[in-house]
């Protein structure tokens, strides 16, 4: 079945007032100690784990190099090196590395190879077979191999190489199960809020790792961010086993009401079977590609930053160990405090003023692309203004918090039933990033200059400003016809 353009916009007209006249007819379930919420807050604190594991190594890299044989060296930077306290004397014990900049580049791309590995097989196998248990054992995995990255490291580059990438494959199922676990959880008109919640944990993870890492290592050594994180890894676990369920009819704790609300509010959206999948209409759905060159072309600025900010605040900036994790933190910090915002505003907008739900997904992408690509170019151009160099990476970072309301979530607009293998499909094409763009970046920057870093920067705020673009060009906010399988009775 076919649908014109008059209709796919009609559709995007109607789906507001639609989903609100449903929910007149739905009995609310409360929001205070709802399991939706529950779920959402614990799996906030999942993606904590996973971005915690994913980005430690990028300021524990910068404590684990021989100063003596390092590309910069520890007392060398392009601007005046700030003061910073002794360090206590106790803390020499762990094993330095002498890594050139392209061994580094590979080692902090290499997790990226295994989490591209997994992101379709997690979205297939968690629709067929429920999503708990694979999120579940995804980051456990990622924490065994965590614990186990002193060990691989003394045994030289190769094997931390291949501890990197089996921790990726674990965390490759995180994001594609969770969309698949919220396409059961999620009523319409809270999409934004339950997932801007949920995923805001990968941002949370990302501003804690980075300054307590810095810390642990400037107090303790770096041995130590690894299994301190760890056991954080471990708790989630035993939490998640006993507390989360698949969907509200096998949840054990969850009211009659809130089971009631979801279940109603969603009939209308769900395919009846988890047997059939619409290959071909979800690999020819222009809708789909537009996500996929916006999910690819924001993630591309966001892992460049998320691996090798530490690197620049240490080898341009001149910031200290100690110094070097706080002050990477805050753009990350700007960035969850935005996505939580955001997601409260876009559900205000499509349910209270009534907007269609396309234009606040492209909205939204617009903002938190263009606006960090202007501002990751004016940070090129700060030169030694520490301040104002802080002040433009922060808000860079912090504007494409917007964006969990915009392309991020959409597919649980356009295609709710397979929203998980869409979602796998996405994540593929935007792990290249990962582990192409910190390779790139450290190969562009091996003198360490001002100028070698604005052109990292012009290259991330291109690709930003492309993808941002083409998804305003193809965006959809309405469910496909290919995404809902009706049995046809003859």
């Amino acid at each position: 079945m076919k649908q014109s353009a008059s209709d796919s916009e009609t559709d995007d007209y109607e789906q507001p007032l639609l989903h609100r006249k449903q929910d007149d007819d739905i009995i609310r379930a409360p929001v205070l100690c709802s399991s939706r919420y529950g779920l959402a807050i614990l799996s906030c604190y999942g993606f904590f784990v996973a971005y915690a594991l994913r980005v430690n190594l990028s300021v524990a890299m910068v404590d684990m190099l021989n100063s003596s044989s390092s590309s910069s060296g520890a007392n060398d930077s392009v601007c005046p090196r700030h003061s910073s306290p002794a360090r206590p004397k106790h803390n020499h014990t762990a094993s330095v590395y002498d890594w050139d900049s392209e061994t580094q580049g590979w080692i902090l791309g290499s997790f990226f190879y295994g989490y591209i590995i997994t992101q379709i097989p997690g979205g297939y196998l968690a629709r067929k077979y429920g999503a708990k248990w694979l999120l579940g054992f995804g980051i456990l995995g990622t924490v065994i191999f965590t614990l186990l990255t002193p060990v691989a490291a003394d045994l030289g580059a190769g094997y931390l190489i291949a501890v990197r990438v089996l921790e990726g494959i674990g965390e490759g199922v995180t994001f594609p199960a969770m969309h698949a676990m919220w396409a059961s959880w999620a009523p319409p008109l809270e999409r934004s809020r339950l997932l801007t919640i949920s995923y805001a944990g990968a941002q949370l993870g990302t501003v804690v790792a980075l300054p307590l890492s810095g810390q642990i290592c400037f107090y303790l050594d770096w041995t130590y961010v690894f299994y301190i994180f760890g056991a954080v890894g471990l708790l989630w676990f035993i939490l998640w086993v006993f507390l989360v369920s698949n969907s509200p009819s096998s949840h054990r704790r969850i009211s009659e009401t809130e089971r009631t609300y979801i279940t109603a509010s969603l009939q209308n959206e769900l395919s009846p079977t988890s047997d059939y999948i619409p290959w071909t209409s979800i690999l020819t759905s222009v809708p789909l590609w537009a996500i996929v060159v916006a999910h690819f072309s924001y993630n591309w600025t966001f892992y460049t930053l998320l691996t090798l900010l530490p690197t620049y605040m240490n080898d341009i900036l001149g910031f200290s160990i100690k110094q070097n994790g706080m002050l990477s933190a805050l753009p990350y910090l700007g960035c969850w405090l935005l996505s939580m915002g955001g997601g409260q505003l876009a559900d205000y907008l499509r349910e209270t003023c009534l907007f269609r739900t396309v234009i606040v997904r492209k909205a939204f992408t617009i903002i938190g692309m263009m606006g960090p690509a202007v501002f990751l170019v004016a940070a090129g151009y700060t030169n030694c203004n520490y301040i104002m160099a802080i002040i433009f990476l922060t808000v860079s970072s912090s504007l494409g918090g917007f964006s969990a309301s915009g392309f991020n979530i959409n597919h649980l607009d356009i295609a709710p039933s397979y929203a998980g293998i869409l979602l796998g499909i996405t994540n593929s094409f935007a792990t290249i990033p990962g582990m192409v763009g910190p390779v790139i970046a450290r190969s562009l920057t091996k003198s360490n200059t001002i100028l070698e870093w604005r052109t990292v920067f012009f290259i991330s705020a291109g690709i930003n400003l492309f993808g941002a673009l083409f998804y305003t060009l193809f965006g959809k906010g309405t469910v496909q016809p290919w995404a809902v399988h009706r049995v046809h009775i003859q």
